[in-house]
């Protein structure tokens, strides 16, 4: 009986390699998507599902190119073209992760019944070498009049992480929930 108790708790717990850098970012990044997303906040996937599409796209290219019906003298042309079109199609992708995506997270819709119009853009960072992760929230449109100012605290994620590697959550949900408290309190930018 005390076994299933301790297989039960075990199952909650949250593990990491604390030498492994990208898996607390990983680790971190995972646990604010749920904290944000049980407050009533809504994934908006569009970005991600364009990316998707985009990438699907750029595979299609890149398959009608190696399985094309003649062989290659005669069909130079043709992979020219493809591989113009799989390098300008590759472009657009970066672009989109430069311009739109930065080091966000998770992109939400407003909440349901606020009067905000925008949604949240959460992003994060953790530097190589360094254990200090900074977590923004901003609005997802902040040229909106009812965007609010951006948020964001730096913390190191030894506050957060025992020696054995397990994430303190309650620790870490006070955090993350007061900040998005402090983004909500936030009056909204006056048009000038």
């Amino acid at each position: 009986m005390e076994e299933k108790k301790e297989e039960s708790k075990n199952k909650n717990v949250k593990k990491v390699n604390l030498l492994d850098h990208n898996s607390i970012k990983h680790m971190l990044d995972e646990s604010v998507s749920d904290i944000v997303t049980s407050r009533g906040y809504k994934e908006d996937v569009r970005l991600s599902n364009m990316k998707l599409f985009l990438g699907t796209v750029i595979i299609a290219v890149a398959l009608v190119a190696q399985f094309y019906n003649k062989k290659f003298p005669e069909n130079k042309d043709f992979l020219i073209g493809c591989i113009a079109l799989y390098v300008v199609l590759n472009g657009v992708m970066q672009l989109i992760m430069y311009t739109k995506e930065k080091n966000a997270i998770l992109f939400t819709y407003p909440l349901e019944g606020s009067f905000t119009s925008t949604g949240l853009v959460v992003s994060s960072k953790l530097p190589r070498f360094s254990d200090e992760y900074t977590l923004t929230i901003d609005s997802a449109d902040p040229k909106s009049i009812s965007a609010g100012n951006s948020v964001q605290f730096t913390k190191s994620v030894t506050q957060w992480f025992t020696k054995e590697g397990v994430l303190v959550e309650g620790l870490f949900w006070k955090d993350v929930e007061a900040l998005i408290k402090d983004y909500a309190k936030e009056e909204p930018k006056k048009k000038k």
